[in-house]
């Protein structure tokens, strides 16, 4: 091999080195694209435990026809009291108009939701008040209840309060409102409580009235005022069983 042969080789594997050289510097020196990270959508959204349908009514033309309760949070504390924190999704049939948010203590497994439109069982479907009530189905439990005013979108939890029930006896809230309309400007409450005497006598009971509250509209926000002095009966009386469940 000659001098020239020698010296083409050469120029050649310089070149060959030249060309793995820039190769391994454009690699290395490549910007990196970091793939963005696929998030689970179910764990983003809220986490619904269960969803019960609370039916307020059955005619297509009703303002509201039910009520979806999702158990969104339950927690159970040192003592084992169960907490669960709902929202409520307010439909007029498959429209949803609103919604609410409420928490409830004391939670009972296999408790149920019921509820129903108006102050009362006369008021009518148009009526912008709804009633609803969470508790277990059974005598000596107590439940909790839930005024709601929903009109155009706009709702407003009125009123808030216990009740309980075992064989006639209990403890619950009444509204009265003197005027006829479905949706008053006015009406008030109180507390009727109807518990065994002292005496032996099983078919006697004392019946107590309390915590009288006055309810007024002002602009679109309700207004409540304490008529009473809190959880002392204003009034009472000594009535028979069937005298008292008579005239309910």
């Amino acid at each position: 091999m000659n001098l020239k042969h020698i010296f083409i080789l050469l120029i050649l594997a310089s070149c060959q080195k030249e060309q793995k050289k820039n190769l391994v510097v454009n690699v290395n020196s490549a910007e990196t694209t970091e793939l963005p990270a696929v998030t689970d959508k179910t764990k983003a959204e809220e986490n619904t435990l269960r969803t019960d349908t609370i039916f307020l009514s059955n005619e297509k033309n009703a303002e509201f026809t039910h009520i979806l309760a999702n158990l969104t949070e339950l927690k159970a504390d040192k003592d084992s009291i169960l907490t669960s924190k709902f929202r409520l999704d307010f439909y007029q049939n498959k429209t949803k108009i609103t919604s609410s948010r409420i928490t409830i203590t004391n939670y009972e497994k296999g408790a149920e939701w019921g509820g129903s439109s108006g102050l009362s069982n006369a008021s009518g479907k148009n009526s912008s008040f709804i009633q609803i009530g969470f508790g277990y189905p059974a005598c000596g439990y107590t439940h909790e209840n839930y005024l709601f005013y929903l009109k155009k979108h706009d709702l407003q939890l009125v009123h808030q309060w216990q009740s309980m029930s075992d064989s006639g006896w209990g403890s619950w809230t009444e509204f009265v409102s003197n005027a006829s309309e479905n949706d008053p400007e006015s009406f008030y409450c109180k507390t009727v409580s109807f518990e065994p005497g002292d005496d032996s006598n099983e078919d006697s009971g004392i019946v107590t009235y309390s915590d009288s509250i006055s309810f007024s509209l002002k602009g679109t926000q309700w207004k409540k005022k304490l008529l009473s002095v809190k959880d002392k009966p204003y009034f009472e009386k000594k009535m028979s069983f069937n005298e008292f469940h008579n005239q309910q």
